[in-house]
């Protein structure tokens, strides 16, 4: 079969890597700006169904209300993110975000309004929408560009000349095709990844998560292996939803203002000081771990009308929600609904894990950006602030290269693209050639046991110590060497071998980040047992890079809260 991969070359001057928000945005703004440029963008999965808006939404949760402005925004995440923020890229992303609302409504998105006309808010920087088609919106303003999209194309590894990117590989999950794209300026969108950890819901529904789970950190692990600077791993993200369906609770606690109540039936939330996202995750598994649990929202003091509107707004994101009540043959006022905690993740949008960036979504690697969930230091910047730094890294792409117009074109030396090439198909080939090894199915479960029991998965109620954390990286090393064993029969079973690939990257990165900021900063996220007290010596970001010719390969960094580059 590997005979049979034909090599495609393709040059352009702008690659996208990843086809959601924030991706299809960089996209659109750099066609707008620069209509003679080429852009393409490599899309994993279908653009139309893709990254963290492929089933929809039902509210844009960044957005400035009336009395609100890029100032108290800021004042939220910082409260949010417990200090450590670099302001001005908060504010460069909040000061685009009403822009990026406004833009989906032009493009087709209804967005609900009162009897004045104006935006319905769900919270001070909520407003609800009915967003099924969102992404499909957002698709249609690609194509009605004529921006070139390779669709089911898994980007793997960057090109590199000269420590510059200067493309990407990826090879096609539908055609025996590998894909070597030449790019003045690449913009990384390729979200954050799940499958780290062991699912909140094993056994027939592994894959019944939070965050989509066909995002594996592929821009992530390309970026390590690269040399870039990644920051704050540590601050993992772990969502509260409603159990078995892990539909999300905002629709709720936002859509109704109804209480959240412990086993009990107390509204445990009023024993809590600072509810952040993080304190509030804390509450629940407080009243757990203490014996007052399961919590609950209390659904029952919804009207019939509520009830059907609760219906309706599910319908827009979550329709297993729907099934769910169905199966039971009740109303969402018949019975309160179970909470429950996601399987930690490494995401940039919520939390801020990703690439160290710069205003412009600079990486520390010249001639690549970062945005969305794939750039790091920016949490709660959801669908709109993910749409404004696509927006933001577009401007900056675009005037690198106006910059850049009278160089010429790096070459791409045709070792390395062998070299890629070889290392794309390995699987393939090692299954042609010996028949045996290990599935991709097998090296991810290893990974998630590994993660779950030594590394604060939810078997450890996402607490962590140094102890446990040696271990883990003892046993990732271990799983690191099977890697070269993976043995794929199809190219579908090829694309699962290199995401379990770059998620034992990620975690390998990851653990070195648990282990290094020495305090609990983020309770949930990141709690250790040993450093239970948050302490003023580590308000910073904790970095890394990654080298695999160097001892040890993971090299710790510290920067200052209002650093850049």
């Amino acid at each position: 079969m590997i005979s049979q991969i034909e090599q495609k070359y393709l040059n352009t001057d702008i690659l996208i890597i990843g086809g959601g928000a924030a991706g299809c945005m960089a996209a659109i703004t750099a066609k707008d700006t620069a209509p003679d440029y080429q852009i393409i963008i490599m899309e994993k999965a279908q653009i139309e169904r893709s990254g963290c808006l492929a089933a929809g939404i039902n509210a844009i949760n960044a957005y400035l209300n009336p009395g609100e402005s890029p100032e108290t925004f800021l004042d939220y995440v910082k409260k949010e993110a417990y200090g450590i923020i670099q302001d001005h890229l908060v504010l460069s992303m909040a000061r685009e975000i009403n822009e990026m609302a406004e833009r989906l409504e032009d493009w087709g998105l209804p967005i609900e309004k009162d009897e004045q006309g104006k935006y319905k808010a769900r919270g001070k920087r909520s407003i609800r929408i009915k967003g099924e088609r969102i992404k499909p919106i957002i698709a249609a303003q690609v194509k009605k560009r004529n921006i070139k999209v390779l669709n089911r194309v898994v980007a793997t590894d960057y090109l590199t000349y000269n420590g510059r990117v200067v493309g990407a590989v990826g090879f096609s999950i539908r055609e025996n095709k590998f894909y070597v794209i030449q790019a003045k300026v690449v913009i990384c969108a390729t979200a954050g990844a799940a499958g780290i950890y062991s699912s909140n819901n094993p056994g027939f529904a592994p894959h019944r998560t939070w965050y989509p789970p066909f995002n594996t950190g592929a821009g992530l692990a390309m970026g390590l292996r690269a040399g870039a600077e990644m920051t704050s791993f540590e601050m993992r993200f772990v969502a509260l939803r409603i159990k078995d369906t892990l539909a999300p609770t905002g629709t709720v606690a936002q859509g109704t203002k109804i209480s959240q109540i412990n086993g009990l039936g107390e509204k445990y939330l009023e024993k809590y000081q600072q509810l952040t996202t993080a304190e509030r995750l804390k509450a629940g598994l407080l009243e757990n771990e203490e014996g007052r649990g399961p919590c609950f929202f209390d659904t029952t003091q919804l009207s019939s009308e509520e009830s059907n509107g609760l219906k309706e707004a599910y319908l827009h994101m979550s329709p297993t929600m729907i099934l769910s009540w169905a199966n039971r043959e009740i109303e969402p006022n018949e019975a309160p609904l179970e909470l429950t905690c996601s399987e930690p993740y490494l995401v940039g949008g919520h939390a801020m894990a990703g690439y160290w960036i710069n205003g412009k979504r600079q990486t520390t690697l010249p001639g690549l950006y970062a945005v969305g969930e794939a750039a790091g230091g920016v949490p709660k910047k959801y669908v709109t602030g993910s749409m404004a730094e696509g927006k933001i890294a577009a401007i900056a792409a675009i005037a690198e290269i106006r910059a850049l117009a009278d160089t010429a074109d790096d070459e791409i030396s045709a070792a390395l693209v062998k070299k890629l090439f070889e290392q794309t198909y390995n699987p393939l080939q090692y299954y042609n050639s010996q028949g045996f090894g290990c599935t991709p199915e097998e090296l991810e479960e290893a990974l998630q046991k590994v993660m779950d029991e030594y590394a604060g998965g939810i078997r450890e109620n996402y607490k962590i110590t140094e102890a446990k954390l040696i271990i883990a990286s003892e046993k990732i090393a271990y799983l690191e060497d099977l890697v070269q064993s993976l043995m794929a029969k199809n190219l579908h079973q090829l694309m699962m071998c290199h995401e379990v690939r770059d998620r034992i990257l990620i975690a390998k990165v990851l653990v070195e980040h648990l282990k290094y900021r020495k305090e609990t900063r983020w309770p949930g996220y990141q709690e250790r047992l040993d450093y239970p007290e948050q302490s003023s010596q580590w308000k910073k970001f904790i970095n890394s890079s990654y080298s695999s010719e160097a001892n040890p390969p993971i090299k710790m960094i510290e920067r200052d809260i209002k650093g850049d580059f």
